[in-house]
């Protein structure tokens, strides 16, 4: 049995556990290989993307900062939560905010010592990537719509890093090549992010009781729901441009039933979410958004499935 000073620190972990949302952080780190692997690195062999310690230490440095992102979030949202989370935010409290300000500077710092060691470039990326997060937590946050898009942005930033990464690595006369790549890549993000700020408005829906009380200017609090539901459906149609140039115009494999799938899906989401008044209906929205997003992480796979099998041949053999 464990003595009760054992209960409370375990109780406390779990809640830091809560607070940096740890369970997203194996997604973002599996995002971020497969992104290297099969689209931004796809002529380098699976195994030595994963042996990169370079590529190692910038998904290292990502996921530190959006843990210490979470941290900051979860700061400034304590009174918000309170109300739209009142589980959650219980669980959340069992950590004091000067703990998690006292680990927030310290990851912090961990990912701008880990960056300064890559190199300049990445200190400067890393050094930007925290003070914007603490900006959107500070202030934007707070912004109709404009907050909704730096939150959108910030979530593809990680990726951004290894986009940039790969290209300061390769040689000039292969520079003009990469380029041709920077389309794909830039439909690939795209589509992510308009997923991510459909799910951003969907979660102003879902809490606009805390936004009210916490005097969040957010689209629901200041036009209403429909207003809001009205740019969550244009965003959404939006959706078919990147959709359109990664099937019909390039090769992305077998992924592209990942994205007919998603557009079926986003239909019967529309046609759902204009029927949508509660809070449990808003929920499940954003469950499936969150379900298309995780999803479409592991289809990434489908793009090249053969790559699977030559990594494993290669790892066997090394």
């Amino acid at each position: 049995m464990l003595s009760r000073k054992n209960k409370l620190l375990a109780l406390k972990i779990i809640s830091l556990f809560s607070v940096v949302r740890g369970y997203n952080i194996p997604i973002i780190i599996l995002a971020q290989y497969l992104s290297a692997i099969f689209i931004l690195a796809p002529e380098i062999r699976a195994l030595d993307v994963l042996l990169d310690f370079s590529l190692f230490l910038i998904v290292f440095a990502s996921t530190v900062t959006i843990a210490s992102g979470y941290i900051i979030n979860n700061f400034y949202d304590s009174r918000k939560d309170l109300i739209n989370r009142p589980t959650k935010s219980m669980l959340d409290r069992l950590v004091s905010q000067s703990t998690k300000l006292k680990v927030y500077f310290s990851l912090n710092f961990i990912a701008a010592l880990v960056a300064a060691y890559l190199s300049w470039r990445a200190f400067l990326f890393f050094s930007a990537y925290i003070f914007l997060i603490w900006f959107y937590s500070h202030k934007i946050k707070k912004i109709a719509l404009i907050g909704n898009l730096m939150a959108s942005i910030l979530a593809v930033m990680p990726f951004f890093a290894i986009l940039l990464y790969y290209y300061t690595k390769l040689p000039f006369y292969e520079i003009e090549t990469y380029k041709s790549q920077f389309v794909v890549i830039s439909a690939h993000a795209t589509f992510l992010f308009l997923l991510l700020l459909i799910r951003e408005m969907i979660k102003d829906l879902e809490n606009i009781k805390g936004d009210l009380v916490d005097n969040y200017h957010t689209i629901p609090v200041l036009y209403g729901e429909t207003t809001s539901k009205k740019i969550i459906s244009f965003l959404s149609l939006l959706t078919l441009f990147p959709v359109y140039i990664l099937i019909e115009i390039y090769d992305v494999g077998y992924m592209d039933i990942y994205f007919y799938s998603c557009l079926i899906i986003l239909l019967f989401f529309l046609k759902y979410l204009w029927k949508s008044n509660t809070k449990a209906q808003f929920l499940l929205l954003h469950n499936v958004l969150k379900f298309l997003i995780v999803s479409g992480v592991f289809c990434i796979i489908l793009i090249n499935p053969s790559v699977l099998w030559h990594g494993k041949k290669l790892l066997l053999s090394f």
